[in-house]
Protein backbone atom coordinates (compact mmCIF):
# COMPACT_ATOMS: atom_id res chain seq x y z
CA UNK A 1 0.00 0.00 0.00
CA UNK A 2 1.65 3.22 -1.35
CA UNK A 3 0.72 6.23 0.89
CA UNK A 4 1.21 9.85 -1.65
CA UNK A 5 1.51 12.59 1.03
CA UNK A 6 0.10 16.22 -0.46
CA UNK A 7 1.76 18.94 0.55
CA UNK A 8 -0.69 21.90 1.03
CA UNK A 9 1.26 25.00 -0.11
CA UNK A 10 -0.62 27.92 1.40
CA UNK A 11 -2.09 30.61 -1.19
CA UNK A 12 -1.43 34.40 -0.57
CA UNK A 13 -4.37 35.85 -1.05
CA UNK A 14 -4.14 39.85 -1.54
CA UNK A 15 -7.93 41.26 -0.40
CA UNK A 16 -8.52 44.04 -3.69
CA UNK A 17 -8.80 46.74 -0.91
CA UNK A 18 -5.34 45.87 0.80
CA UNK A 19 -3.60 46.07 -2.69
CA UNK A 20 -5.14 49.27 -3.53
CA UNK A 21 -3.99 50.56 0.03
CA UNK A 22 -0.26 49.05 -0.80
CA UNK A 23 -0.23 50.26 -4.63
CA UNK A 24 -1.54 54.00 -3.03
CA UNK A 25 1.17 53.76 -0.44
CA UNK A 26 3.70 52.82 -2.54
CA UNK A 27 2.55 54.86 -5.37
CA UNK A 28 0.73 58.20 -4.40
CA UNK A 29 -1.60 59.41 -6.46
CA UNK A 30 -0.96 62.73 -8.28
CA UNK A 31 -3.60 65.18 -10.13
CA UNK A 32 -2.75 66.32 -13.12
CA UNK A 33 -4.14 69.92 -13.60
CA UNK A 34 -5.43 72.13 -16.68
CA UNK A 35 -5.66 75.70 -16.54
CA UNK A 36 -7.74 77.56 -18.65
CA UNK A 37 -5.91 80.29 -21.11
CA UNK A 38 -6.51 82.83 -23.70
CA UNK A 39 -4.42 81.57 -26.22
CA UNK A 40 -5.18 78.07 -27.47
CA UNK A 41 -8.69 77.03 -29.09
CA UNK A 42 -10.87 74.50 -27.66
CA UNK A 43 -10.96 72.76 -30.29
CA UNK A 44 -7.03 72.51 -30.03
CA UNK A 45 -7.07 71.97 -26.27
CA UNK A 46 -9.16 68.72 -27.16
CA UNK A 47 -6.37 67.89 -29.48
CA UNK A 48 -4.69 67.92 -27.18
CA UNK A 49 -5.66 66.18 -24.64
CA UNK A 50 -6.44 63.17 -26.71
CA UNK A 51 -3.03 62.89 -27.60
CA UNK A 52 -1.26 63.35 -24.86
CA UNK A 53 -3.64 61.29 -22.22
CA UNK A 54 -4.25 57.98 -24.21
CA UNK A 55 -7.16 56.83 -22.67
CA UNK A 56 -8.98 59.88 -22.85
CA UNK A 57 -12.53 59.73 -24.91
CA UNK A 58 -13.49 62.80 -26.70
CA UNK A 59 -16.35 63.26 -24.70
CA UNK A 60 -14.09 63.13 -21.41
CA UNK A 61 -12.03 65.18 -23.10
CA UNK A 62 -14.31 68.08 -24.00
CA UNK A 63 -16.05 68.10 -20.74
CA UNK A 64 -12.22 68.76 -18.74
CA UNK A 65 -11.44 71.63 -21.15
CA UNK A 66 -14.87 72.66 -21.07
CA UNK A 67 -14.50 72.54 -17.30
CA UNK A 68 -11.16 74.50 -17.12
CA UNK A 69 -12.50 77.14 -20.04
CA UNK A 70 -15.16 78.10 -17.11
CA UNK A 71 -13.86 77.09 -13.81
CA UNK A 72 -10.05 78.04 -14.77
CA UNK A 73 -8.90 74.85 -13.81
CA UNK A 74 -9.83 71.07 -14.60
CA UNK A 75 -8.40 67.69 -13.47
CA UNK A 76 -7.29 65.63 -16.35
CA UNK A 77 -6.24 62.06 -14.76
CA UNK A 78 -5.41 61.03 -11.22
CA UNK A 79 -2.33 58.71 -11.42
CA UNK A 80 1.75 58.04 -9.91
CA UNK A 81 3.81 60.81 -9.61
CA UNK A 82 6.37 59.71 -12.47
CA UNK A 83 3.46 58.88 -14.51
CA UNK A 84 1.67 62.54 -13.79
CA UNK A 85 4.68 64.28 -14.78
CA UNK A 86 4.97 62.61 -18.09
CA UNK A 87 1.59 63.84 -18.37
CA UNK A 88 2.18 67.05 -17.61
CA UNK A 89 5.30 67.23 -20.09
CA UNK A 90 3.10 65.90 -22.73
CA UNK A 91 0.46 69.10 -22.01
CA UNK A 92 3.04 71.60 -21.88
CA UNK A 93 4.51 70.38 -25.36
CA UNK A 94 1.35 71.16 -26.76
CA UNK A 95 1.29 75.19 -25.01
CA UNK A 96 -1.31 73.89 -22.74
CA UNK A 97 -1.20 74.83 -18.99
CA UNK A 98 -0.70 72.50 -16.79
CA UNK A 99 0.50 70.94 -13.24
CA UNK A 100 0.64 68.10 -10.75
CA UNK A 101 -0.44 68.10 -7.53
CA UNK A 102 -0.45 65.56 -4.53
CA UNK A 103 -4.34 64.24 -4.55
Amino acid sequence: MTTIFSTHIPQLQIQPEELERLRTRLLPPYKVILFDDDYNEMNYVVFALLHSVSQLSINEASKIMLTAHLKGSAVVIVCPKETAEYYQERLLSYGLTATIEPD
